[in-house]
């Protein structure tokens, strides 16, 4: 099984010759984080230090979802992980793959989002989106975390202020990460109706402050953004290996994992590349972004928007 990088760091501290090849990784990774360009030599021995590591559980730790001091263990991951890979193309996810320890059945969720069981909602005059923040609000926990990030998230909207983006980002990833999936899930695809529902579930995240800026930044930007943040890094690649669409799929998604994907979609959230309804009428999702004056990165900006506005898998 995949170690915790945290408990895998410590193990390598303790070895001398571990111990060096890390502070060598360290520094690589540092240099690409501030841009700076390394000489053949530098590219050489960080290449060299990332192949030392082959026996060294660092190689394969993972971080897992929920875990105490996260930030932490996704700074040892892509110190591992950073000097052989580019950034801006697939990469291996720091998250485990699997979903069996989430209580929440996806799949059906899955299937009342997309109308298939709406049947079942027939007659029923209760909007669902808002039956689930009451059913939330019977919960201290859920209630307490939902209370402070709509709190930090609306403050300054409707004013010239502007709203903290990042505090509203770090209580949207406090909701989503602290609080049970049964409740957070119920609120983020609860099936709606109508479009009063709609409303309701598009505004979860209180967009205002959370998706939207006042003008749609470029996509590249965005991805530069998201590059740059550990948390949003690992989230972006943990989507890309779970959302993956594949026209020759049946389903559209490469991994037949839809449970996965709604998964490491929940993740994006909080983060600088979050993502929500395009409307209150459907339940397609975007990024708040746009790819014009993309000049000759085009090709590239459309990529990254249609990961999420046409992935079938998602």
């Amino acid at each position: 099984p995949s170690s915790d990088c945290v408990v895998a760091e410590q193990l390598c501290l303790s070895d001398s010759t571990c111990n060096a090849t890390y502070r060598t990784l360290e520094n690589c990774a540092l240099a690409k984080t501030r841009l700076l360009s390394l000489d053949h030599d530098s590219r050489v021995r960080c290449l060299n230090a990332e192949l030392d590591l082959g026996n060294s559980s660092l190689l394969h730790c993972k971080c897992h979802r929920r875990m105490k001091r996260q930030e932490h263990c996704l700074r040892i991951f892509w110190t591992v992980h950073s000097s052989m890979t580019d950034a801006e193309n697939n990469q291996e996810s720091p998250l485990p793959s699997t979903v069996e320890h989430w209580k929440t059945d996806y799949n059906k969720l899955a299937a009342l989002v997309s109308g298939k069981n709406c049947s079942q909602l027939a007659g029923d005059a209760t909007n669902p989106c808002l039956r689930a923040t009451h059913v939330c609000n019977l919960s201290k926990k859920c209630f307490r975390l939902r209370t402070d990030y709509a709190s930090i998230c609306t403050k300054g909207a409707g004013s010239e202020d502007v709203c903290d983006r990042r505090k509203c980002h770090r209580g949207l990833r406090n909701f989503f990460e602290k609080v049970p999936e049964d409740f957070t899930k119920r609120i983020l695809f609860c099936p709606c109706q109508d479009e009063f529902c709609g409303e309701r579930r598009r505004k979860t995240i209180v967009p205002d402050c959370s998706f939207q800026y006042n003008t749609k930044p470029n996509c590249l930007w965005l991805l530069d953004s998201c590059l740059e943040d550990h948390i949003c890094k690992s989230r972006l690649a943990d989507f890309q290996q779970n959302c993956q669409p594949v026209d020759m799929s049946p389903d559209g998604c490469s991994l037949h994992n839809h449970a996965a994907c709604l998964q490491a979609y929940m993740g994006m959230i909080g983060t600088p590349m979050t993502p929500n309804y395009v409307s209150n009428s459907s339940v397609e999702v975007t990024l708040w972004c746009t790819c014009e004056n993309s000049g000759n990165q085009k090709e590239k900006c459309d990529q990254i928007l249609g990961m999420f506005e046409n992935n079938k898998c998602l």
